[in-house]
């Protein structure tokens, strides 16, 4: 990827954002764009929306896209926090359509953001199990074997406690119940608790937005066997990761 620029574009359940990004060095190339997430969030809406962002830059290439869900194939299977219409869309098509016919690779979220953090970020030259967690509207994962992506993890969808674990232990659910910083962390604490016992990782990356703050509830979680730090890359991970994806697809093609 030496010298390679490509956009990405990072779509969440409240924002989407995107820019031209540095796969040399792992870093945007240009300060990113933001819009908020269509309400409701349906496909052509959002579409539009990816538009938009694209548009405010010269770009002709091809085009990665995060989403919040699972993503097999181009094909959106599940919509957590977007409109449950995107349920079976064929989210590579929408898009590409969208984007005038240009080359689009689309990626689960939260796996995208994983891929930047271990190739340029806190997982770089890491081995054994790594488990990244983005806290944000929901919960993302990203699980990694010796570098090696297993896709579409969707562990923010445990039970925990009678209900999916985003919802007890989401950046969301934090600020919908005004919870402090330490009330928070023991949210997370349990949380982080139960991907441990099932997943042994020795390494947890958090990241999403709340990573910039990573020092307000990181000093207060109960000490687990894995290491805990925060994500790098912060919240330009998705953006790099969804551009590292559509670079792989131009190679391919």
């Amino acid at each position: 990827m030496v010298g390679v620029t490509v956009f990405g574009v990072d779509i969440g359940g409240s924002g989407i954002k995107g820019a031209p990004a540095d796969l040399e060095n792992g870093k945007l190339a240009e300060e990113r764009v933001k819009v908020l997430t269509p309400q409701p969030s349906e496909p052509q809406a959002v579409a539009a929306a990816v538009r938009e962002v694209v548009e405010q830059f010269d770009w002709q290439g091809p085009v990665g896209l995060t989403f919040p869900g699972v993503v097999v194939d181009g094909r959106t299977l599940t919509a957590a926090n977007v409109d449950k219409s995107w349920i079976g869309t064929d989210a590579a098509g929408l898009f590409s359509e969208a984007l005038g016919g240009r080359p689009v690779a689309v990626v689960n979220d939260a796996d995208a953001a994983g891929v930047a953090e271990v190739r340029f970020g806190a997982g770089r030259d890491r081995g054994g199990v790594v488990l990244m967690l983005t806290l944000g509207t929901g919960i993302g994962s990203a699980l990694f074997v010796d570098g090696n992506l297993v896709p579409n993890t969707e562990l923010g969808h445990l039970e925990l406690h009678g209900k999916d674990a985003e919802k007890h232990a989401s950046s969301a659910a934090r600020e919908k119940h005004e919870l402090s910083w330490s009330q928070w962390a023991e949210r997370l604490d349990d949380y982080f608790a139960m991907v441990e016992m099932l997943f042994s990782p020795q390494l947890i990356i958090i990241g999403g937005g709340v990573s910039r703050k990573a020092d307000k509830f990181l000093p207060h979680l109960k000490p687990l066997r894995a290491e805990i730090v925060p994500a790098r890359l912060q919240n330009d991970a998705g953006i790099i990761g969804a551009a590292m994806q559509a670079a792989r697809l131009a190679a391919v093609g």
